[in-house]
């Protein structure tokens, strides 16, 4: 399985400079704000895992990126009009809501790093909600 984990200082020359996403809940294949549906279409890479915890939310989950536990999600490389849509959808973009804060980690995958994109949740949302012990918004039915 591939693992996220957020690491300091610049990429390697050797990484690809595309723009890459992991998603955790309601943009998965299948979920509500399934990426695959937007356009330009994303191109699935596969399923990876990141250090965090997974709460809910109600009707979506929040990621709190660190700690031991991992956190179920797909990787995508996108494009940059895709990106700018994904930040409307967080609402990071054009007014930020303050809920979700854009955040860069790196991705070991496939014996290459991948710099991606990651909306976390403010902790301060978080507080009193449910832990989804898993780590998978899909399963957490």
């Amino acid at each position: 399985m591939n693992t996220l984990r957020s690491r300091p200082g610049a990429l390697p020359m050797t990484t690809q400079p595309d723009r890459h996403v992991f998603v955790y809940g309601t943009l998965r294949r299948g979920e509500a704000n399934d990426i695959n549906r937007l356009q330009p279409a994303p191109l699935y890479l596969g399923p990876a895992r990141i250090s965090g915890a997974l709460y809910d939310l109600g009707p979506y989950p929040g990621l709190v990126l660190g700690g031991a536990d991992q956190v179920q999600g797909e990787v995508y490389a996108i494009a940059p009009e895709l990106e700018r849509q994904l930040d409307v959808i967080e609402e990071v973009a054009p007014v930020p809501s303050g809920e979700y804060v854009r955040r860069h980690v790196e991705l070991e995958f496939d014996g290459r790093l991948l710099r991606c994109l990651v909306y976390e949740i403010a902790a301060q949302r978080v507080q009193g909600r449910a832990r989804i012990r898993t780590g998978d918004w899909l399963r957490r039915r």
